[in-house]
């Protein structure tokens, strides 16, 4: 008689395909990558996964989705965690430049380009708003404490942005390892001085 699965069987081996399609999508390029590879890896048949997901591109949305939980959990940790609100950007951006290179596969498939769109998977869209909301958070905190001037969507976008695209190439080499975290306090301390309120 087959075995019932639980709906924490089920989520356990998400998690399990999940891990193991992040392995070899990072080891082999996604484009190598077939589910009958993926069921491989894990040992079962070639139609197990299909139980799970609708195809490989429906794991990939799952595998960055994942991610981007990660992601910003740490974002979140060090936000809650700095000392007040003035350095709280300093330490969303050190905990976002942390990820990017200690998970430097992870951070790529996360922001690959040759990817279907967020908004066709809920579940993504979902996490990866939750990743960009700490330093949104803080750059409103510091509207509203008549630190900065602007507008807060705009602000927070350019920051998220200088940090990506540091981050982005230093891992492609464009840049020599350490040259992200210098060139993101380079570019905090000229946005604190150039959004600085009158006052």
């Amino acid at each position: 008689m087959p075995k019932i699965l639980t709906e924490q069987d089920k989520e356990d081996f998400r998690r399990r395909l999940c891990e193991v399609a992040e392995k070899l999508f990072s080891q082999k390029g996604l484009e190598a990558v077939s589910m009958r590879q993926i069921a491989s890896a894990l040992n079962v048949s070639a139609m197990t996964p299909y139980h799970y997901f609708q195809d490989k591109d429906d794991i990939l949305a799952a595998v960055r989705a994942r991610g981007f939980e990660r992601f910003a959990t740490a974002l979140e940790s060090a936000s809650q965690r700095a000392e007040d609100l003035r350095t709280r950007g300093f330490a969303i951006a050190g905990a976002y430049l942390d990820f990017a290179l200690g998970s430097p596969d992870t951070y790529k498939l996360m922001f690959d380009l040759n990817q279907s769109s967020d908004r066709d998977y809920p579940e993504l869209a979902a996490a990866s708003a939750r990743a960009k909301s700490p330093t949104h958070a803080w750059v409103r905190e510091m509207i509203a404490a008549k630190v900065f001037k602007g507008e807060a969507e705009e602000i927070g976008d350019m920051y998220w942005a200088s940090i990506h695209g540091a981050v982005v190439l230093e891992l492609a080499g464009k840049m020599p390892p350490g040259s992200a975290r210098r060139v993101q306090k380079t570019f905090a301390k000229t946005l604190f001085n150039g959004l600085r309120a009158e006052v």
